[in-house]
């Protein structure tokens, strides 16, 4: 997902839609805590979504998403944290969520989730407040020195890119035997997994631009919105 993200940024770069700065270094160490913290973050992620029911602990847990967020963006000072009124509001919706869906009561919980699932929500959560942390840096800088939200994406995506690639080259079965268990002689799976990639990036597109463009906590709630809205409207 993310050697496609980079793909189209550069397509897009040739044809010249999208302007786009070589790698910077500097920017690049900067955006290396939210690279390592996006990783981790979607390796648990996949692992909960292969090894946990829907009604486990991990998506219990996203709706707390934005309230965490909160936290991250007042303790990191951040040039415009979200206001006492959204906070509140937010608190509550995400408050009223989690309850409810533990009243309905949780199934098949792993025993690592215990672990994985509050560390994927801080992660995540300190990768969109850093993220809007170096975006709120770039400001200070000469304009012609400063890196767009785009180059800013970009370079969390390179960095991503190899610490990915590190942790899938740690992973206990070998990356070749999980390659081999793919269906690739099927058009359907390719279909699937064509649609999967595609719509994993757009959505971090989203939530990643969010965070760049408007604040953390919209990233948040964005990513969380199923998760939050899921449960309240069944109150309905």
């Amino acid at each position: 997902m993310v050697l496609i993200s980079l793909l189209v940024l550069n397509l897009l770069h040739v044809l010249n839609l999208v302007p786009l700065k070589p790698y910077s270094r500097s920017l690049g160490e900067r955006l290396l805590v939210p690279a390592i913290c996006n990783s981790i973050h979607a390796v648990m992620a996949m692992w909960a979504k292969a090894s946990c029911s829907y009604a486990g602990l991990y998506p219990l847990t996203l709706p707390l998403l934005p309230i965490v967020t909160v936290g991250f963006s007042v303790c990191m000072k951040l040039a415009s944290p979200p206001s006492i009124h959204i906070s509140v509001l937010i608190s509550i919706l995400s408050g009223t969520s989690f309850v409810i869906t533990v009243s309905h009561g949780l199934a098949g919980i792993e025993p690592l989730e215990y672990m994985y699932a509050p560390l994927a929500l801080i992660l995540h959560s300190l990768s969109l407040t850093w993220l809007a942390k170096v975006s709120e840096a770039e400001l200070h800088h000469p304009p012609d020195a400063q890196a767009s939200i785009f180059d800013i994406y970009y370079t969390q995506l390179v960095n991503q890119s190899w610490v990915l690639g590190l942790l899938w080259l740690l992973h206990p079965d070998s990356p070749w035997q999980v390659l081999s268990r793919g269906n690739w002689h099927s058009l359907l799976f390719h279909g699937y997994l064509l649609a999967i990639l595609l719509l994993g990036m757009v959505l971090n597109f989203l939530v990643g631009i969010s965070a760049l463009c408007v604040s953390p906590l919209a990233a948040a709630v964005l990513h969380s919105a199923k998760q939050m809205g899921q449960p309240l409207l069944h109150l309905l």
